[in-house]
């Protein structure tokens, strides 16, 4: 009996179970992590027929994603077997291949071997670039061997309705990039990078020996798909031609082997230190957790608290107030928000220690994040989205409150350049330099776009004034490639070089219809490297390579770096 579980077949699988227990059927219930809720039963189903003694024949399978709601006493009594595939482009090129009969194989024409072929190395690097994190994708998917299998369906399809003739690569790549593969993809980037990996992969040459590594003019390593063959033959090609795994594979730099590396070994140390005692143990001048808390709260009290914005003297002394105006006071108003709830906080903490208060679980958590220079969950609530530690994260936040007093002071007057990187909403002063220049040309402001300029200068120092048009920022840095300020384009990164300061940007607004896309590539910028929600909007940066190189490469500006 097979059930496939989902909304109303727990009657349905209750009945096979009984009807199994007593005659000595096999039953599998597939996916049940969709029915957390019903497992319950299930479990007092099994220890009643137990009691009652199955018949010797009967036998319970399950099938489950990955689920944290499933009963341990139905994990416990169970014969467990994982599935996981394998890691490295290399293998998952090997088990997507493998995945078809020989015969499947054989009975496929030349153009559809080679076609296959594409398919399955396009199947590899879609599985494996989420190793590389948020330089491979800004969210996980769950891309399966089953989108392989459907692919190759339809390709098999396509080319028999071809008749021989010219191969419909469009129709494929919309199948494959948008249907397939694509309907699991829901970020726009994430969409865009697919559709690049196909234009690179689904064309003619794939069916002659064509380099399979996108963009790897002047790089050692080089994987070309071998003429139509048998499937045993393009196993043994794989082995003998591919050498290992390399982020070039992808379109990635090779420096994106060193964040991978490096963020693992920052999730194990970050996890060993959590583990570690809370009690000083031995002589000497070692501190507890408790003391390390309690200076914590006495530095962080001293630093901030005279910050703070007078928001209302502010509006009231205003001649008008633009968009401009409004960032400032909305800017001030999050200010003053955060900086009133970590006063409240350390405050209640610091009578917890001094023993006038009960310590609550919101204290000792807080106490905890002092303890590992984290930030703690209550102010993160309150404030932007930072990767940054304690004590970064501080010096951060008085970076932002010396801006905001610097703008107040000319609260009419636009910094001559603006620091970005120090707003808590960033997309709100983008916003404001659109309905500026729409206020000024007399223009629709939905028909407007921002435009980006790089000035070839690196510090405010160096600009001689405010710009006439737009704003001038700064505080953005590229990962995944550099730039090159004395050409003025996107190039790629030098080795071991992570991530690289921009230098100052004119933002300003112009008409959508005179937007010129032509050798320019539309860099995301992302408020944090973890990337994801955190988009603020799209950079124009030009670049004499193809854009396409870059997004395959995941270039992207951060404007939140330690």
């Amino acid at each position: 009996h097979n059930v496939s579980m989902g909304q109303g077949q727990d009657i349905i699988a209750e009945r096979y179970l009984e009807t199994a227990h007593r005659e000595g059927h096999w039953v599998l219930l597939n996916n049940i992590h969709l029915m957390v809720r019903w497992l319950v039963q299930l479990e007092k189903t099994l220890d009643d027929f137990v009691v009652e003694g199955s018949h010797e024949k009967f036998r319970l399978f399950l099938t489950s994603d990955p689920s944290c709601g499933i009963p341990i006493g139905i994990l416990a009594r169970c014969i467990k077997l994982t599935n996981e595939p394998p890691t490295g482009l290399k293998a998952n090129l090997k088990r997507a291949i493998c995945f078809f009969s020989k015969e499947h194989f054989e009975e496929a024409d030349s153009k559809t071997r080679s076609i296959l072929f594409g398919l399955c190395y396009y199947h590899g690097l879609m599985l494996e670039r989420r190793a590389f994190g948020p330089l491979g994708y800004n969210m996980r998917y769950p891309f399966a061997v089953g989108d392989l299998r459907d692919s190759a369906v339809c390709l098999q399809n396509y080319m028999e309705n071809s008749g021989g003739g010219k191969i419909p690569w469009e129709d494929l790549k919309y199948i494959f990039g948008d249907i397939m593969y694509g309907g699991h993809i829901v970020n726009d980037f994430d969409r865009l990078m697919s559709s690049e990996y196909l234009n690179c992969i689904m064309r003619d040459e794939l069916l002659d020996e064509m380099e399979m590594y996108p963009f790897n003019d002047g790089e050692p390593e080089s994987f070309k798909c071998p003429a139509p063959t048998t499937q045993d033959r393009y196993l043994a090609h794989i082995d003998e031609t591919m050498r290992g795994d390399t982020p070039i594979a992808f379109g990635l730099h090779p420096n994106a082997e060193i964040d991978f590396r490096t963020t693992a070994s920052d999730s194990m140390f970050r996890t060993i230190l959590e583990l570690q005692p809370r009690q000083a143990s031995g002589a000497g001048d070692m501190q507890s957790p408790n003391q390390i808390a309690e200076a914590a709260t006495q530095d962080i009290l001293d630093r901030f608290t005279e910050k703070g914005f007078d928001v209302e003297s502010l509006q009231r002394s205003l001649d008008a107030q633009g968009p401009y105006q409004n960032v400032l006071l909305q800017e001030m108003s999050v200010m003053n928000v955060l900086i009133a709830e970590i006063l409240r906080s350390l405050k209640e903490l610091r009578l917890g220690f001094q023993g006038e208060l009960t310590m609550s679980d919101s204290m000792e958590q807080l106490m905890n994040a002092l303890f590992m220079d984290q930030v703690p969950s209550g102010w993160v609530k309150k404030s932007w989205p930072s990767t940054r530690g304690l004590s970064s994260w501080l010096s951060n936040f008085n970076d932002r409150l010396n801006q905001l007093d610097d703008w107040s002071a000319s609260p009419m007057e636009l910094l001559k350049v603006t620091w970005v990187s120090g707003f808590v909403n960033p997309q709100a002063f983008l916003t404001a330099i659109l309905q500026v220049t729409a206020q000024k040309n007399q223009w629709e402001l939905d028909k407007l776009e921002t435009s980006c300029d790089v000035l070839k200068v690196m510090s405010p120092e160096e600009v001689s004034g405010p710009s006439r048009d737009g704003a001038q920022i700064m505080g953005l840095f590229m990962e995944g490639a550099r730039w090159d300020i004395k050409n003025g384009v996107v190039d790629k990164s030098k080795p071991k070089e992570m991530f690289v300061p921009m230098p100052v940007m004119v933002v300003k607004g112009i008409s959508s219809d005179r937007a010129d896309a032509r050798g320019v590539y539309q860099c995301p910028v992302y408020k944090t490297s973890t990337r994801g929600p955190t988009f603020v909007f799209k950079a124009q940066l030009k670049t004499k390579s193809s854009p396409a190189r870059w997004v395959l490469a995941g270039v992207a500006l951060i404007l939140d770096m330690q």
